[in-house]
C-alpha cells in the first residue's frame, strides 16, 4: 500500500459512518451493481445488448425504438419530475440525483425493505394501522418482522408511542399521508418530529394522494432538512396514470438513492411508461388538464360528502384529504358493499376488517354520473338489507 493509500485508509477509519452505512445490510453496501455498455454509450451503431437489430414488428415509427432497452438511468424523467415538484414548492429545489424512478411506489417500498432489513433476523419495520397494505405484504415476502403502533381512533399519529416502539431493530417507519384507508393527511410537523427523534432509521412518507392536498402539506418541504427521510410519490392518482405504473422515491440522502439504483433491476421502468410520464411532465397543457381534473375531484368530494352525510343510515363520513371518502354505516356495511357490487355493478371497498374502521366502506370520488349511481345503489342496498331482516 502506498503512503497516500495508507493516509486515505486511516482517514476513512476515523470518519464516522453515515446513517446508510450504519443501518443498511452489509451485502447491499458492498454490492457491485449490474452494468452494461449502455451505461456509457447510448448512440451510434449499438451492438452491445443482443437486441433485435431489425426492429420491432409493430408498424408505427414511434414503436420502432421499442426494440432497444430503455435508459437504465431515466435521467430525463428524473429531471422533469424534479422541475415539476420544485415549481410547486419554491423554497425547495429537488435534484435529479435525489430521485429514484420505479414501478409505482410499490417497487420503492420493496427495495427499501431489501436494502435495510435482513430476512429472518430481528430487523423490522414499523407501521401505523389502519394503513396501506403493501407495507405488510412486502415485509412478509421478505421475511421481515412488523411492529404495529395503531393510529388513534381519529386517525392521528401517536408520536410518543411510535418512538417508544422504535427499538434499534426498527429500520423503517412507514407513514402514509394522506392515509389509506383513513384519507387523513399527517401534519408535516409530526413527520418532522419523527425525523428529528428517530435518528437510527429511515422515515418513509408515502404520499400517493398528496396532490389532493396543498403543496405545503407535502413532506417534500422537509427533504432538505433530513437525511433520514424518503418521500414516496406516484403518477397513479392525481395524474390519472395508474396504468403506466410509475412512481418515485425522493430523498436528500443521495447515497440512499444511489443504493436504490444499485439494487433495482437494470431496466426496471419500461420505455412506454417513461415516454408517457415525460410527455405529461413536459407539457404545460397536459399539466393544466391534470390540475383541472384534481379541482373537479375536490368539488365532487364536497358534494359526495354532503350527500352521504344526509343519509340517515350513515353514521359518520370522515374528513378527507384524498380522492376518496371513508364512511361508516349503522350496520351491515359488508352486506351493502356486496349488494352494490353484485346487483348494482357499483364496486367500492369494504374496510370493516381494518382497525378503527368497523362498518366502514371506502369509496373513490367518481364523476358526477358515477357518484349518482353509487348513491342510488347504496340506498337500494340498504333498503333491501333492512327488508330482508324484517321478514
Amino acid at each position: 500500500m502506498s503512503s497516500v493509500d495508507n493516509i486515505e485508509s486511516i482517514a476513512n477509519k476515523d470518519k464516522p459512518l453515515s446513517l446508510v452505512e450504519r443501518i443498511a445490510r452489509p451485502n447491499i453496501l458492498s454490492l457491485v451493481p449490474y452494468r452494461c455498455a449502455r451505461d456509457d454509450y447510448s448512440e451510434g451503431v449499438l451492438l452491445d445488448a443482443n437486441e433485435n437489430s431489425f426492429g420491432s414488428p409493430l408498424a408505427s415509427p414511434e414503436h420502432q425504438k421499442l426494440s432497444r432497452y430503455p435508459c437504465p438511468h431515466q435521467l430525463s424523467l428524473k429531471t422533469s419530475y424534479a422541475k415539476f415538484r420544485s415549481s410547486q414548492i419554491p423554497h425547495v429545489t429537488i435534484k435529479a440525483e435525489q430521485i429514484f424512478c420505479g414501478v409505482g411506489s410499490d417497487e420503492a417500498i420493496d427495495l427499501l425493505l431489501r436494502i435495510f432489513c435482513a430476512p429472518s433476523t430481528q430487523d423490522s419495520i414499523l407501521i401505523t394501522p389502519p394503513t396501506y397494505g403493501m407495507y405488510s405484504v412486502c415485509a412478509k415476502i421478505n421475511d421481515v418482522a412488523i411492529v404495529k403502533v395503531p393510529l388513534t381512533p381519529d386517525f392521528d399519529l401517536p408520536i410518543e408511542e411510535i418512538l417508544a416502539a422504535a427499538t434499534p431493530n426498527v429500520k423503517l417507519i412507514f407513514i402514509c399521508s394522506p392515509g389509506n384507508p383513513t384519507s387523513k393527511a399527517v401534519p408535516i410537523d409530526a413527520i418532522s418530529e419523527l425525523c428529528q427523534r428517530f435518528t437510527d432509521g429511515i422515515v418513509v412518507a408515502d404520499e400517493a394522494y398528496i396532490d389532493f392536498c396543498q403543496p405545503e402539506q407535502s413532506a417534500l418541504n422537509l427533504v432538505p432538512s433530513f437525511q433520514n427521510l424518503v418521500v414516496l410519490q406516484t403518477m397513479s392518482k392525481a395524474f390519472g396514470l395508474a396504468g403506466i405504473r410509475c412512481g418515485y422515491a425522493i430523498s436528500s440522502n443521495e447515497h440512499l438513492i444511489q443504493i436504490m439504483n444499485n439494487v433495482k433491476a437494470p431496466y426496471n421502468l419500461n420505455q412506454l411508461t417513461s415516454d408517457l410520464a415525460l410527455d405529461v411532465l413536459t407539457s404545460e397543457a397536459v399539466l393544466a388538464k391534470m390540475k383541472s381534473h384534481v379541482a373537479q375531484i375536490l368539488a365532487e368530494r364536497v358534494s359526495l360528502e354532503k350527500s352521504l352525510a344526509a343519509l340517515p343510515f350513515v353514521v359518520k363520513v370522515y374528513p378527507s384529504d384524498a380522492n376518496f371518502l371513508l364512511f361508516r354505516l349503522e350496520n351491515s356495511a359488508q352486506e351493502a358493499y356486496k349488494r352494490m357490487a353484485d346487483v348494482g355493478a357499483v364496486v367500492t371497498r369494504y374496510r370493516g376488517t381494518e382497525l378503527h374502521c368497523d362498518e366502514c366502506i371506502r369509496v373513490t370520488v367518481g364523476t358526477p354520473e358515477e357518484n349518482k349511481a353509487f348513491l342510488q345503489q347504496l340506498v337500494l342496498a340498504w333498503d333491501y338489507i333492512q327488508q330482508q331482516r324484517s321478514q
